[in-house]
């Protein structure tokens, strides 16, 4: 071999034996005897009584919505405007009441006319009554004067009743709402002929808001009235108390109605949600966060961490999934499961437990 290729070859000889001592130099350090640890955050495993669940679609309503009618009929002078809040007994529609107060005032002159006959008449039967008890007046025109009187007073008591009934119906000519919430729709516009009984806006109250949602015979057996049952919206998730399960089913699709309250959820009525409804009798469990699951192709398992804080990778099979909670076995209650951290773990990796981050 020439003395130039056998140079080379003793060269790149020593620099491949370089290389492959790299790593072995490493081991030989103290610092690199194993991984170092790994920053994780964990959660003790409990004991909780799950149930599986089947989620049905829902929508958020408002028990509070009405189509406010006008209750007497005229044409429109104002109607609110779509999105105006309106508190409860304020006016959302007006309507022209000159026709009204005319009829209020004829009426109340026609009592002003009815008390003064009466006044004339209990005059009259008072000045007979002294006639008669000299027999300078006859029985008869006592009873006659007495009767005129009695018809004089029903009168004043009609005409008093139609002077109450024109101040109703000039009231009602501000048609006001039963609730407070905010309008939704002008049925009618202003200048528009309102006619008794028909709507003129849509009220809709935003603040008192429950979730309905439809559910198969099968499930009625496992929810009652007051159960607590997970509702799901991207990005929130909150949970609703059953207020009424309608006993009557659709006839086509076989499905019972289901009302649910929600209190402090900020949803907008109309909001699609989601309703977790259970499919079995709930019974008692290991329980652990779903995100403490870590999925492999050789199937699902999580980290336990041990008293010196070394990760133990334990196989379990996942049971019963309920909100943020999964039933898993070869766990025990009161073991720290990583939640945190565990992607890139290794078995036997030592483990800092770092507290969890409070939610946003």
């Amino acid at each position: 071999m020439p003395s130039f290729l056998l140079l080379r070859y003793r060269a790149l000889s020593a620099l491949l034996a370089v290389f492959l001592a790299g790593p072995a130099i490493a081991q030989q350090d103290g610092q690199g005897k194993g991984p170092p640890p790994a920053p994780v955050v964990v959660a003790p495993a409990e004991k909780r009584m799950l149930a599986p669940v089947t989620w049905y679609p829902g929508t958020v309503i408002s028990r509070n919505r009405a189509r406010v009618a006008a209750e007497v009929e005229g044409r429109l002078e104002w109607v609110a405007e779509v999105g105006a809040t309106i508190a409860e007994g304020e006016v959302v529609a007006r309507l022209d009441d000159a026709l009204f107060r005319q009829s209020l005032a004829g009426d109340e002159a026609t009592v002003g006319r009815a008390r003064a006959r009466l006044t004339y008449l209990d005059a009259q039967v008072k000045r007979l009554d002294k006639l008669a008890t000299r027999n300078t007046a006859t029985r008869s025109q006592l009873e006659e004067a007495v009767a005129e009187r009695d018809v004089a007073r029903s009168e004043l008591n009609a005409a008093r009743a139609r002077v109450a009934l024109a101040r109703e119906r000039l009231e009602r000519t501000r048609i006001k709402a039963p609730f407070g919430g905010i309008v939704t729709e002008r049925v009618r516009h202003s200048g528009e002929w309102a006619k008794s009984g028909e709507s003129v806006v849509r009220l809709v109250d935003p603040e008192s808001l429950e979730v309905q949602t439809w559910i198969p015979i099968a499930a009625l057996a496992f929810v009652h009235e007051g159960s607590d049952l997970a509702l799901a919206a991207n990005p929130s998730r909150t949970a609703g108390t059953v207020r009424t399960i309608v006993p009557v089913g659709d006839n086509r699709s076989r499905l019972y109605e289901l009302r649910l309250q929600v209190d402090g959820a900020r949803w907008p009525v109309g909001q699609d949600v989601r309703v977790a409804v259970p499919t079995a009798e709930a019974r008692e469990v290991v329980a652990v966060p779903r995100d403490a699951l870590v999925l492999r192709r050789d199937g699902a398992a999580v980290f336990r961490v041990g008293e010196n804080d070394l990760a133990e990778r334990v196989a379990v099979t996942p049971g019963i999934a309920q909100g943020p909670l999964i039933e898993v076995d070869g766990i025990a209650p009161g073991d720290r499961v990583v939640t945190r951290g565990g992607e890139r773990l290794r078995p036997g990796q030592p483990v800092v437990v770092k507290a969890a981050e409070p939610p946003p």
